[in-house]
């Protein structure tokens, strides 16, 4: 029996972050049950308009690299008229757009509109986000635009599927959420040759065995509140003396703010920072050496970062905001706290650390990440081609 077509427009390797990864993980899933082809980009962002080093991913050790044809460029109107006419060479059951940002708004537009009729109701987008984290009027507009011509939506949080509605008009709206990302964790026995990869100890970041370490990792942008993150720092030390927060990512904004950050609060001997991008083989030493995640953020979605932790058994402090708090066990699998508030956060890190006695945190999360939603996304999709001939 021939396997029904699935065409996926979205970003994979050689681009970095968390929307390959996710198409990734997503082309695996389905790739058992579908011929999935990849549309990826030629050109991604125009590079004035990013802010980051480097698009790519530089890693030593690649993981889940998808192939796929790069075919889409997000600033020109001749690639997306290729991309509709290989869509319609390809002739599949389903089309599906990975959505998360108002930028794609013109090339998403127009390529869903290129494909005409034949396609009209077999066109899925996948909102990973509905409106950008600093989303304004013009955001909202560019999104409507976006996704009108889609026959139907798959969110992936509560919170995105609730804002979906707004501007769904009876078109069939769908959930699962992101797959818990254990493909980091380079100790397993499939990935025992990277030898350079696995982890290292507490030493190479100059901690005792017996401080308590908080991870802060990822993109630093302003909506993730490092900044919060810090001033809840002295008021722990007077409960935590051996606390240590490990700050690891590539900073979008201007670092030297929270590097004085650290200076005027007199945290130089509890934090250690590392303004970069962290390469795959690398990822596993500082959650290794981590006792709690922390995502002290001001807005979100759904974050890969806290499915980073669970894929490295971690529990996390989340701020409730936007989707978050979803997927977080209240003092099961992480702690739930009110964002903004550096008070806030250093209860709820104290709480963590009383219930450490009691609550078998990397049980739980081994518990809530069997029940993932991801793992059925094939039949999903089954059922999402189904509908679409209905």
């Amino acid at each position: 029996m021939q396997k029904k077509k699935i065409a996926i427009v979205g970003p994979a390797y050689p681009y970095r972050g968390g929307n390959s990864l996710f198409i990734a993980h997503l082309n695996d899933k389905l790739s058992e049950q579908f011929d999935v082809t990849i549309l990826n980009y030629s050109l991604l962002y125009p590079s004035f308009l990013f802010p980051g080093t480097s698009q790519f991913d530089k890693s030593n050790v690649t993981l889940k690299a998808a192939i796929s044809e790069r075919i889409v460029n997000s600033i020109s109107p001749l690639s997306w008229l290729k991309t509709a006419k290989r869509i319609k060479e390809i002739n599949p059951d389903l089309v599906v757009f990975d959505w998360w940002h108002p930028f794609f708004s013109f090339c998403h537009f127009s390529i869903s509109f290129l494909l005409g009729k034949k396609f009209q109701k077999k066109i899925l987008f996948i909102a990973e986000n509905f409106i950008s984290h600093e989303g304004h009027f013009i955001d909202r507009l560019l999104t409507k635009i976006g996704l009108a011509n889609a026959s139907s939506f798959l969110s992936l949080s509560e919170k995105v599927e609730k804002d979906l509605i707004d501007i769904s008009h009876n078109r069939k709206l769908y959930r699962s959420e992101l797959p818990v990302y254990d493909c980091y964790d380079l100790t397993t026995n499939e990935n025992k040759q990277h030898k350079s990869a696995l982890p290292t100890g507490r030493k190479d970041f100059t901690f005792s065995e017996d401080d308590f370490v908080l991870l802060f990792f990822g993109y630093i942008r302003k909506y993730k509140g490092l900044d919060i993150l810090l001033n809840a720092i002295p008021l722990l030390i007077k409960e935590i003396p051996n606390i240590k927060l490990l700050v690891v990512g590539e900073s979008y904004d201007e670092f030297s703010f929270y590097e004085n950050l650290v200076s005027e609060l007199h945290l130089t001997n509890y934090v250690k920072m590392e303004n970069r991008f962290v390469a795959n083989e690398e990822v596993g030493k500082y959650y290794s050496v981590s006792d709690l995640v922390v995502l002290p953020y001001r807005s979100a979605t759904q974050s890969g970062i806290l499915n980073v932790a669970y894929g490295f058994n971690k529990p996390v402090l989340v701020t409730n905001v936007g989707g978050l708090a979803e997927f977080v066990d209240d003092k099961k699998t992480g702690i739930i706290v009110e964002p903004e508030s550096p008070e806030a956060i250093a209860n709820g890190i104290i709480e963590f650390c009383s219930l450490q006695k009691t609550v078998n945190f990397g049980k739980n999360i081994g518990e809530r990440i069997s029940h993932n939603q991801f793992s059925s996304i094939a039949q999903l999709f089954d059922k999402i081609i189904t509908d679409s001939l209905l």
